[in-house]
Formats: C-alpha cells, structure tokens, sequence
C-alpha cells in the first residue's frame, strides 16, 4: 500500500519570496522543498549553452536541450544538475533571469517542469513552489499558499537581497521590473479556488512562515 504524503503548494507572483519561504517552511515541517521555478531555470541555462539566437528558440530546442538535467534530492531540498553537475549558480545569473520568463510561457516545457515535480512528490512529504503548483500540479495538495505582496515591497526585497545599495532610482527601475515580470507571468500566476492567500507586504519571513506552518499542522490534525 502507498503511503500517504503531504502536499504544500506555494504560489505568487516574482519576488513574492515564495522559494525562500517554501525552504523555510519545509526545514520547520521535516519536509523536502521543491523549487520549480529552479526547472525552467535549467532549461534556459541549458538552451542558452547552445549558443543559439533567443529569438529562433523553439520549444523542440529548448527540450532537447534541458533532456540532460535533473532533479537531485539533497538533505532538505532537490537542486537541479545539468550534465551531473550542479548549475545553482549558474541558474540565478543575468542572462538566465532575462530569459527564462519566455521559456516558462511555452506549454510543453511547462508540461515537462510539472511531470518533474510531481515525480519528486512520489513518496516524500514536500513544499512546492512555482507556477501551476496548487492549479495544475497539485489540485489535491493539502494545503495551497498564494503569497502576495506590492510590487515596491518586492523590488526592495530583491535588492536586499542581491545586496545591492538601494537608491530611489534603483528601487524605481527595479519596481517596474516587477510590474513588466506580473504582466508576462499574468496567464500562468493564478490562485487556486481554494488557495489561502497572504499579503507579505508588512510581514516579515518569520511571520509568514509561522502563518503556513500553523496552518499546515490545523489541516493535518
């Protein structure tokens, strides 16, 4: 018999901390953390190794390019390996950033990010985040999480956390980064029906992750 597991999917838009936020719950909760978006990171990195022109990408071209990576399991989370190497530095570099919002809209790679995640699932009690997590995904999952939060609150927390010294200019730039990012991840970034959303801008990680962890064990009594 199956054993049953637990299911904790977090949604929102960029910069909304949900990767962060799903680690952090999962540390509390002894689950496995599952970042999707980490996916659809390789797969840019991986097409972009091909030295091909971005605007002759097809989807054919990026799965044969992202057939190579994986998800690994580590103690506390799954991180992506291309060719059986780590790419987790690789993955958060400029040109991947600047890409992987077209890779993430193109259906079939979204089909082969989410067959991915839900293999991880088989067995393990996991937080996942990203897009389609608790509509597509995960429609059973036991708990859905929709974080939000303004998009200035956001573009400052991006800052922070690239360590960068934060101007009124900077922050402008970088807010309407966010807003350009929300309206070309609009179709894919939806709550789901029964999802429990969360404003963040005025609470801090430590707030929010005691939020879900709470609400997690009230589901699972």
């Amino acid at each position: 018999m199956k054993r049953r597991t637990s299911v904790i999917a977090i949604d929102g838009p960029a910069a909304s901390g949900k990767s962060s936020t799903a680690q952090m719950v999962a540390d509390k909760l002894g689950f496995l953390h599952v970042d999707s978006g980490s996916l659809y990171r390789a797969a840019t990195a991986a097409i972009l190794r091909c030295g091909d022109d971005p605007s002759r990408w097809t989807e054919e071209a990026v799965l044969e390019a992202a057939r190579p990576v994986e998800l690994r399991a580590a103690r506390t989370s799954f991180y992506p390996v291309l060719d059986g190497r780590s790419i987790e530095e690789e993955i958060r570099g400029p040109d991947v950033t600047r890409y992987v919002s077209r890779i993430a809209q193109m259906p079939r790679v979204r089909e082969w990010v989410n067959e991915k995640v839900r293999e991880t699932a088989n067995s393990r009690n996991v937080v996942v985040d990203g897009r389609d997590m608790g509509t597509v995904v995960f429609p059973n999952a036991e708990l859905k999480i929709f974080l939000v939060a303004d998009s200035r609150e956001r573009a400052l927390r991006r800052l922070r956390q690239r360590g960068t010294p934060t101007s009124e200019r900077l922050l402008n730039d970088e807010t309407m980064r966010i807003k350009e990012r929300d309206a070309l991840d609009a179709k894919q970034t939806i709550a789901a029906r029964d999802a429990v959303t969360i404003d963040t801008t005025a609470l801090t990680q430590d707030e929010q992750v005691a939020q879900i962890v709470a609400l997690s064990k009230e589901r699972a009594q």
